[in-house]
């Protein structure tokens, strides 16, 4: 199967802490002109084996998707091209935002 390749701009990168005190180990953005169910543009999460430091952009193939079922979008979650990366592995890395919403992962 061949993802779609996406383009993110990374306005949280890794170490970002937010007003409720969350820090970002992993680099987290947006697709710009790609509107999500909260009429924001689509939210999306940098994960890969490749990236360890804070980034300004990403491109990526969208390898999954987080259905959040006690909100009114889901998440995407990009990585390097041809890497694949384990439900397990998207479930720890998105924890620290994730573990406050009831959520099923989707992988492409």
């Amino acid at each position: 199967m061949v993802r779609k390749m996406y383009r993110a701009i990374i306005d949280r990168p890794i170490g970002y802490k937010d007003n409720f005190g969350n820090c970002y180990p992993i680099n987290y953005g947006y697709i710009p002109d790609l509107f999500a169910g909260d009429s924001e543009e689509q939210d999306v999460y940098i994960i890969s084996e490749k990236i360890r430091e804070p980034l300004e952009s990403f491109e990526g193939e969208l390898t999954a998707v987080i259905h959040r079922q006690n909100d009114v979008e889901d998440k995407w979650v990009l990585t390097s091209t041809n890497e694949n990366v384990a439900l397990e592995d998207i479930k720890e890395k998105t924890h620290f935002l994730e573990q406050y919403f009831v959520s099923t992962i989707e992988l492409l």
